[in-house]
């Protein structure tokens, strides 16, 4: 049906457990974090609660040891400066 439709799946390959390893680590982080510290009345009070941790923590302050440490944001910003360092040589 999705075929027919030409959307494409994001589905793991058969048998290969590590095509989904990023964002299953990322709700492991997050059920941690938070889900796990929090008793929802509603699924709509669980939704804002996790879009407000994803918005304003985990992009913004939340740390990464692949990211050297920085939050989300503050790599993307330094890479994009290094590649402009880049073009520019």
């Amino acid at each position: 049906m999705l075929r027919n439709n030409g959307i494409t799946t994001s589905m793991s390959r058969k048998g290969n457990c590590y095509d989904n390893a990023c964002i299953e680590s990322f709700h492991s982080v997050i059920k941690k974090e938070l889900i796990f510290h929090e008793k929802y009345k509603t699924r709509d009070q669980a939704k804002k609660s996790i879009v407000e941790y994803i918005v304003s923590f985990y992009n913004y302050k939340r740390t990464h040891s692949f990211t050297n440490y920085m939050s989300p944001i503050a790599y993307e910003k330094h890479y994009y400066k290094v590649l402009q360092i880049a073009k520019v040589v």
